[in-house]
């Protein structure tokens, strides 16, 4: 915007408001009667529909699993996409504090006088890429299953072997999730997108044998489960012919 556009802008910003309303009273009335007719609305809803509380807390549960509340799913999914152990209080403190300073100088920083948005291009694209990176980010918070379960329907060949089959398949998914597999792992729309790989077609990619050999010898950051292999034979068997029937 050059300096004739400039003052061209500000000669008709000057008749408008001179044209328009004072904030006080009339733009506080107005949003006091708004904010008092949601307030309204909210209560009203609570009584009649009444608020949903979830089952009581039971400290003595060990399948519970933390999540938080959906406006901070963004910042949940935050902590899975920025792996490294030191790099958490960036994740935790350090975007949320640098966005809100960022938001509060807002007035400071951004002094252009154009308010159309295709005239302001930086402004604009960080604005939908912000709001792009939180609603995404937001959806993967909320469609990550439990760590602690895998829902995965049981395969056509399983059920193809009888009852006895399935309830194997039904044993080693029960295994796999308690051996915090899903933490590294994605088993269909459960667990987390890395920083393994996708294991609901595993079964199609490597065979029972690669798979024991692999959770017996694996390569780093992934741990070993020689312990339940000597402890517990049967889970470990259990836990492969799990894995080697995800095709």
């Amino acid at each position: 915007m050059n300096k004739q556009e400039k003052e061209q802008y500000l000669r008709d910003y000057g008749i408008l408001k001179s044209q328009g309303k004072p904030f006080f009273p009339y733009a506080v009335t107005k949003d006091s009667v708004m904010a008092i007719l949601v307030m309204v609305v909210i209560i009203l809803m609570a009584l009649i529909l009444g608020a949903e509380l979830g089952p009581k807390a039971d400290p003595t549960t060990t399948t519970y699993t933390p999540r938080p509340e959906w406006y901070f799913f963004f910042l949940f999914e935050l902590l899975k996409v920025i792996k490294e152990p030191w790099l958490t209080p960036l994740a935790t403190i350090g975007v949320p504090t640098i966005c809100l300073i960022l938001l509060f100088l807002l007035p400071f920083y951004d002094r252009n006088p154009e308010r159309r948005p295709e005239r302001r291009p930086v402004a604009t694209t960080a604005g939908i890429l912000t709001i792009f990176a939180i609603g995404f980010l937001t959806y993967l918070g909320a469609s990550a299953g439990p760590p602690t379960e895998i829902e995965i329907p049981v395969p056509a060949n399983v059920e193809a072997q009888g009852p006895k089959a399935v309830a194997n398949f039904t044993a080693g998914e029960q295994v796999v999730a308690q051996s915090g597999c899903a933490a590294c792992h994605q088993f269909g729309e459960n667990g987390n997108h890395g920083p393994g790989p996708k294991l609901t077609n595993i079964g199609a990619r490597l065979p029972a044998q690669a798979i024991e050999r692999t959770l017996v010898n694996p390569t780093a950051p992934m741990p070993s489960y020689v312990a339940i292999q000597q402890e517990d034979p049967k889970q470990f068997r259990q836990m492969v012919d799990y894995l080697a029937n995800l095709k």
